[in-house]
């Protein structure tokens, strides 16, 4: 299966972007582009989140 290592801006770790996924696709368009591994990815959607529900208050 073909794939790319890609270092993650956040934690700063090399991941794995397989084959077929989006961000696969999105890499092979755009190397200058940004990218972050599905856990920085989960935790910085968990942070928006919540600070998006503190402010409603």
């Amino acid at each position: 299966m073909i794939y790319y290592e890609i270092l993650c801006y956040s934690c700063k770790k090399t991941f794995k972007v397989y084959e077929g996924s989006l961000l696969y696709k999105q890499f092979k368009e755009r190397k200058s582009r940004i990218f972050c591994c599905d856990d920085c990815s989960h935790k910085i959607r968990m942070d928006a989140i919540k600070n998006f529900f503190r402010y409603l208050k």
